[in-house]
């Protein structure tokens, strides 16, 4: 594992969502060159995508990296099979939005990025509160992901290991939405809408809307989020 020292490069995962520009802020603020990974692996709100590459120009990071996959070629998740229904109602277990090892591979990636820069940290948004079931948020995989980076890497068996970070991990969506707005990130700009337009608007049903929504009204904060 890194020593403690100064904060050096970073890379951010950087979906265009609320809790991933809250992660971009707080890295900032704590001193982190940033560069920024975004993936299109066929979701069904892209839109998503252009709200994180303006929230990348709009910080200032170093760069900003867009990753195709096919991950729709594969199906089995609401978020990247048309044909499946997008749930409008909270289900119990693990909900059919969840995407088949998405983490896994988005950090997987994120992984080889920060090799390639010699970046020790790699930041990612995800949380364990306000949630919605899903088993790559939860503190024992990212656990576990830190020590699959620290073996199975150059940089890892050479002593310079990978910290993996997921600073919102315990908070709950009304103190992610606090901490955002202490450190300056325009929420206006994010997209988290499961089925958003072409244009960023938020459908205001889906399971992301609705933790979205009722974050924002818990920590006393106007919503900003463009409804369609």
């Amino acid at each position: 594992m890194p020593s403690a020292q100064k904060p050096g490069k970073a890379v951010v995962l950087l979906s265009g969502g609320l809790d991933s520009a809250t992660v971009l802020a707080l890295a900032q603020a704590q001193g982190y060159q940033c560069y920024t990974m975004s993936f299109d692996y066929g979701q069904r709100h892209r839109a998503e995508l252009s709200a994180a590459k303006a929230l990348a120009q709009s910080a200032g990071v170093l760069e900003h990296k867009v990753i195709g996959l096919d991950l729709d070629g594969m199906g089995g998740s609401a978020l990247t099979d048309h044909q499946m229904a997008m749930p409008e109602e909270r289900q119990l277990g693990i909900p059919t939005t969840y995407v088949p090892a998405r983490n896994t591979v988005f950090l997987a990636l994120a992984l080889a990025w920060a090799e390639v820069l010699d970046a020790r940290d790699i930041l990612i948004g995800v949380n364990a509160v306000d949630y919605s079931g899903y088993p790559d948020c939860r503190p024992e995989f990212i656990r576990m992901f830190e020590q699959l980076a620290n073996l199975a890497t150059r940089a890892g068996v050479e002593g310079q290991g990978f910290r993996i970070q997921a600073p919102l991990q315990h908070l709950s969506k009304a103190e992610i939405v606090q901490l955002g707005i202490r450190h300056g990130v325009d929420y206006r700009q994010t997209v988290s809408c499961y089925q958003a337009t072409e244009l960023g608007f938020a459908c205001g049903r889906c399971d992301s809307c609705r933790l979205r929504a009722e974050g924002f009204a818990a920590a006393g904060v106007t919503d900003p989020t463009r409804y369609s």
